[in-house]
């Protein structure tokens, strides 16, 4: 697909900048949803308009805190695990068993519980990926 000539551009335009404004730049262009730097400096100098990206800090912070909480559940249930494997290395003594057999039914529950918990933690954070 062949560019119409008044697309083509062929004008360079040179600009010099310390470090301090280039990262000034940098940090502008990163916040808006322009990817090229170029287009961003195009868009600024033709004043076109420019979409910033706007982040709800309320929700990030909460994204943060439930992100946290899906490693502690993911932690409790692998160590609930664990234990329940090794309380299976004991079922030769006959209370043992009866014990078991109640922990092992709970450790369903909790790593079903888990895996609801992390499908809903993950769709919401598609949710707000999206916005």
């Amino acid at each position: 697909m062949k560019k119409q000539e008044s697309e083509v551009r062929k004008t360079v335009v040179k600009i010099r900048m310390n470090a301090d404004e280039k990262k000034s730049l940098k940090k502008w262009q990163q916040q808006s949803t322009e990817r090229n730097m170029s287009n961003y400096i195009r868009k600024v100098v033709l004043q076109k308009p420019v979409v910033i990206q706007y982040r709800n800090q309320s929700a990030d912070d909460f994204l943060r805190d439930m992100l946290a909480l899906k490693k502690e559940l993911n932690a409790a249930g692998n160590n609930f695990n664990q234990a329940v494997k090794k309380l299976h290395l004991l079922d030769k003594i006959p209370e043992f068993r009866v014990w078991l057999n109640m922990y092992d039914n709970s450790r369903k529950t909790l790593l079903e519980d888990i895996e609801e918990i992390k499908l809903r933690m993950g769709q919401l954070y598609q949710l707000w990926l999206q916005k």
